[in-house]
């Protein structure tokens, strides 16, 4: 778990640092909103795994909010990049809330915490 949450932290400040000072250059306003969302909602939730790292009943939080990263800020990444790769991502915009989804699914499995092993 050490491993996976210094992974999320790193690229979330990587990306976030990618967006500040690379990205805004070449963004309109409203992308670089969406870009400083997705980077927002990455760390919060790397975050928030740090603070359960020692809390037994974690396993189904951890995968719930580790697919809220990968699918809701990935997926917000890869469509605000998509006009500078030239490619045609719009199929990812579905996606976006179903990562939402798993985020909060993630915060309700600490309600039961005895499944959440």
């Amino acid at each position: 778990m050490n491993k996976l949450i210094a992974f999320l932290g790193a690229s979330a400040v990587g990306l976030g640092a990618l967006g500040a000072h690379t990205l805004a250059r070449y963004l309109d306003q409203s992308s670089l909103e969406s870009f400083k969302t997705a980077v927002f909602y990455h760390i919060l939730h790397t975050i928030a795994l740090l603070a359960l790292r020692n809390y037994p009943y974690r396993l189904l939080t951890v995968w719930l909010w580790s697919l809220g990263i990968l699918l809701f800020s990935g997926s917000i990444y890869l469509l605000v990049m998509d006009s500078l790769m030239g490619l045609n991502l719009n199929f990812l915009g579905p996606i976006t809330p179903v990562g939402g989804l798993f985020f909060l699914a993630g915060w309700l499995s600490l309600i039961a915490p005895s499944v959440n092993k």
